[in-house]
């Protein structure tokens, strides 16, 4: 079985590309924290394809933190000195966006109550039930 599963922080701003048949794709490495008493974190590289990679470009930040579970690939490649390189990345399967660059904000009840009331009773969506007869 190969699966792997992490949390961690991004390292830079994920960027999108294209596949020579167009379907998207984003590389990006995220820093998980080491749990020992010295700390340190590792540096993950990891990638997603399709829509996830759009997503995960739009949505996502240097700093935010994410989980990912996906599998683990090696590859190898020669290097501009003709010594071969070796790689480990983690190809998403699946991600989960978790808080911001700090923890996250807990909202209360009457927080998000409030945010819903304001989606709904305001602009667009307000002037169209004022055109309701009923």
């Amino acid at each position: 079985m190969n699966k792997w599963v992490g949390i961690g922080r991004i390292t830079a701003k994920p960027e999108l590309n294209y596949t020579a048949n167009q379907t998207a794709v984003t590389k990006f490495t995220i820093a998980v924290d080491r749990q020992t008493k010295d700390g340190g974190a590792d540096f993950i590289r990891v990638t997603a394809f399709g829509r996830l990679a759009e997503t995960i470009c739009r949505y996502m930040d240097k700093g935010r933190q994410i989980a990912v579970e996906g599998r683990i690939t090696t590859g190898s490649y020669k290097g501009k000195d003709g010594k071969t390189v070796y790689t480990q990345d983690v190809y998403i399967d699946r991600s989960e966006f978790l808080g911001g660059h700090s923890e996250p904000a807990r909202d209360t009840a009457s927080d998000l109550e409030q945010r819903a009331s304001d989606l709904l009773l305001g602009g667009e969506f307000q002037s169209a039930m004022d055109d309701i007869p009923f």
